[in-house]
Protein backbone atom coordinates (compact mmCIF):
# COMPACT_ATOMS: atom_id res chain seq x y z
CA UNK A 1 0.00 0.00 0.00
CA UNK A 2 1.47 3.09 -1.00
CA UNK A 3 2.50 5.77 2.06
CA UNK A 4 1.61 8.95 0.24
CA UNK A 5 -1.52 7.20 -1.02
CA UNK A 6 -3.17 6.18 2.36
CA UNK A 7 -3.09 9.80 3.98
CA UNK A 8 -6.08 11.59 4.03
CA UNK A 9 -7.00 14.65 2.57
CA UNK A 10 -8.52 17.35 4.69
CA UNK A 11 -10.80 19.29 2.83
CA UNK A 12 -10.99 23.11 3.98
CA UNK A 13 -13.73 25.32 4.80
CA UNK A 14 -15.62 27.31 1.48
CA UNK A 15 -14.18 24.15 -0.81
CA UNK A 16 -16.75 21.67 -2.06
CA UNK A 17 -16.19 18.01 -3.61
CA UNK A 18 -17.54 15.94 -6.03
CA UNK A 19 -16.72 12.35 -7.40
CA UNK A 20 -19.05 10.99 -10.31
CA UNK A 21 -19.19 9.11 -12.72
CA UNK A 22 -14.82 8.69 -13.02
CA UNK A 23 -14.73 12.40 -12.62
CA UNK A 24 -13.35 14.79 -9.77
CA UNK A 25 -15.29 18.29 -9.66
CA UNK A 26 -13.30 21.09 -7.06
CA UNK A 27 -14.82 23.99 -6.40
CA UNK A 28 -13.26 26.83 -4.29
CA UNK A 29 -12.99 30.42 -3.86
CA UNK A 30 -10.06 30.49 -6.77
CA UNK A 31 -11.77 28.60 -9.09
CA UNK A 32 -12.93 25.16 -10.16
CA UNK A 33 -10.73 22.02 -11.31
CA UNK A 34 -12.23 19.01 -12.50
CA UNK A 35 -10.02 15.75 -13.28
CA UNK A 36 -10.98 12.47 -14.65
CA UNK A 37 -10.06 9.33 -11.79
CA UNK A 38 -8.72 6.23 -13.09
CA UNK A 39 -10.78 3.54 -12.83
CA UNK A 40 -8.53 1.38 -10.81
CA UNK A 41 -8.75 4.31 -7.91
CA UNK A 42 -11.57 4.44 -5.60
CA UNK A 43 -12.05 7.96 -3.79
CA UNK A 44 -14.56 8.82 -1.19
CA UNK A 45 -15.55 11.68 1.33
CA UNK A 46 -16.04 10.78 4.86
CA UNK A 47 -16.96 13.95 6.66
CA UNK A 48 -14.11 16.65 5.81
CA UNK A 49 -11.20 14.45 4.27
CA UNK A 50 -10.75 12.39 1.14
CA UNK A 51 -9.74 8.98 1.45
CA UNK A 52 -7.73 7.64 -1.67
CA UNK A 53 -8.00 3.70 -1.93
CA UNK A 54 -7.25 0.79 -4.77
CA UNK A 55 -10.39 -1.30 -6.12
CA UNK A 56 -7.54 -4.68 -6.27
CA UNK A 57 -3.94 -5.11 -5.30
CA UNK A 58 -2.87 -5.60 -8.99
CA UNK A 59 0.62 -3.55 -9.58
CA UNK A 60 -1.30 -0.94 -11.90
CA UNK A 61 -3.79 -0.04 -9.34
CA UNK A 62 -0.77 0.36 -6.82
CA UNK A 63 0.85 2.47 -9.28
CA UNK A 64 -1.94 4.92 -9.35
CA UNK A 65 -2.52 5.48 -6.05
CA UNK A 66 -0.23 7.83 -4.64
CA UNK A 67 -0.28 9.07 -7.70
CA UNK A 68 -3.73 10.27 -8.15
CA UNK A 69 -4.33 11.17 -3.93
CA UNK A 70 -1.37 13.60 -5.17
CA UNK A 71 -3.41 15.18 -8.08
CA UNK A 72 -6.58 15.12 -5.85
CA UNK A 73 -4.39 16.72 -2.78
CA UNK A 74 -2.73 19.56 -5.21
CA UNK A 75 -6.52 20.48 -6.64
CA UNK A 76 -7.79 20.91 -3.47
CA UNK A 77 -4.67 23.45 -2.35
CA UNK A 78 -4.70 25.20 -5.83
CA UNK A 79 -8.42 26.22 -5.14
CA UNK A 80 -7.62 27.62 -2.14
CA UNK A 81 -4.38 29.17 -3.08
CA UNK A 82 -2.67 29.94 -6.41
CA UNK A 83 0.30 28.38 -7.05
CA UNK A 84 3.45 30.30 -8.16
CA UNK A 85 6.23 29.95 -10.32
CA UNK A 86 9.47 32.75 -10.58
CA UNK A 87 11.84 33.44 -13.10
CA UNK A 88 14.50 35.33 -13.65
CA UNK A 89 16.30 37.19 -16.43
CA UNK A 90 20.18 37.61 -16.18
CA UNK A 91 22.09 39.24 -18.73
CA UNK A 92 22.57 42.35 -20.04
CA UNK A 93 19.66 43.83 -22.19
CA UNK A 94 17.05 41.05 -21.24
CA UNK A 95 13.94 42.95 -20.65
CA UNK A 96 10.25 40.90 -20.12
CA UNK A 97 6.81 42.93 -20.90
CA UNK A 98 3.58 41.96 -21.11
CA UNK A 99 1.77 42.66 -24.09
CA UNK A 100 -1.72 42.75 -23.54
CA UNK A 101 -1.98 38.99 -22.19
CA UNK A 102 1.10 37.58 -23.76
CA UNK A 103 4.25 37.94 -22.60
CA UNK A 104 7.17 39.40 -24.53
CA UNK A 105 10.94 38.56 -24.19
CA UNK A 106 14.00 39.89 -25.29
CA UNK A 107 16.74 37.82 -24.55
CA UNK A 108 19.68 38.75 -27.36
CA UNK A 109 17.71 36.90 -30.54
CA UNK A 110 17.46 39.71 -33.02
CA UNK A 111 13.79 39.20 -32.44
CA UNK A 112 11.44 39.70 -29.48
CA UNK A 113 10.04 36.25 -28.62
CA UNK A 114 6.25 36.17 -27.80
CA UNK A 115 4.79 33.17 -25.59
CA UNK A 116 0.75 33.38 -24.82
CA UNK A 117 -0.31 32.15 -21.57
CA UNK A 118 -2.42 29.17 -21.55
CA UNK A 119 -6.29 29.36 -20.13
CA UNK A 120 -6.60 30.02 -16.32
CA UNK A 121 -2.54 30.91 -16.39
CA UNK A 122 -1.68 34.46 -15.20
CA UNK A 123 1.58 36.04 -16.08
CA UNK A 124 3.00 39.59 -14.37
CA UNK A 125 6.43 41.28 -14.97
CA UNK A 126 7.97 42.98 -12.11
CA UNK A 127 11.44 44.41 -13.54
CA UNK A 128 13.75 41.41 -14.25
CA UNK A 129 11.58 38.76 -12.72
CA UNK A 130 8.60 36.73 -14.51
CA UNK A 131 5.60 35.59 -12.14
CA UNK A 132 3.24 32.44 -13.26
CA UNK A 133 0.46 32.12 -11.11
CA UNK A 134 -2.46 29.53 -11.46
CA UNK A 135 -4.47 27.10 -9.88
CA UNK A 136 -3.24 23.99 -11.69
CA UNK A 137 -0.02 23.15 -10.32
CA UNK A 138 0.95 21.47 -13.33
CA UNK A 139 -0.18 23.47 -15.74
CA UNK A 140 2.03 26.07 -13.64
CA UNK A 141 5.16 24.17 -13.79
CA UNK A 142 4.53 23.72 -17.16
CA UNK A 143 4.70 27.33 -18.59
CA UNK A 144 7.14 27.94 -15.96
CA UNK A 145 9.37 25.49 -18.50
CA UNK A 146 8.14 26.79 -21.42
CA UNK A 147 9.46 30.10 -20.61
CA UNK A 148 12.94 29.22 -19.07
CA UNK A 149 13.23 27.08 -22.25
CA UNK A 150 12.99 30.29 -24.89
CA UNK A 151 16.92 30.76 -23.21
CA UNK A 152 17.98 28.42 -20.57
CA UNK A 153 20.57 29.54 -18.49
CA UNK A 154 24.29 28.38 -20.14
CA UNK A 155 27.41 27.67 -17.63
CA UNK A 156 29.81 30.07 -18.81
CA UNK A 157 28.24 33.35 -17.91
CA UNK A 158 25.03 32.43 -16.37
CA UNK A 159 23.14 34.27 -18.91
CA UNK A 160 19.60 33.61 -18.92
CA UNK A 161 16.06 32.74 -17.83
CA UNK A 162 16.54 30.77 -14.46
CA UNK A 163 14.32 29.87 -11.69
CA UNK A 164 14.32 32.02 -8.93
CA UNK A 165 17.10 30.79 -6.73
CA UNK A 166 18.22 28.07 -9.14
CA UNK A 167 21.97 27.44 -8.86
CA UNK A 168 23.42 27.20 -12.34
CA UNK A 169 27.07 25.59 -11.99
CA UNK A 170 29.20 27.44 -13.88
CA UNK A 171 32.31 26.42 -15.91
CA UNK A 172 35.72 27.70 -16.68
CA UNK A 173 36.32 29.25 -19.49
CA UNK A 174 39.30 28.35 -22.15
CA UNK A 175 42.84 29.54 -20.56
CA UNK A 176 44.90 31.59 -22.81
CA UNK A 177 48.37 29.46 -24.14
CA UNK A 178 51.18 31.83 -23.25
CA UNK A 179 53.87 31.09 -25.97
CA UNK A 180 56.95 29.07 -24.13
CA UNK A 181 60.52 30.35 -25.96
Amino acid sequence: MSRIGKKPIIIPDGVKVSFQNGLSRIEGPKGIIERGIRPEVKVEIDKDQILVSVKDSSKKSRAFHGLFRSLIANDVQGVTEFYTKELELVGVGYRAEMDGDNLVLQVGFSHPVTIKPEEGINIQVKEQRVSVTGIRKDSVGQMAAKIRSVRPPEPYKGKGIRYLGEEVRRKEGKKAVTAAN
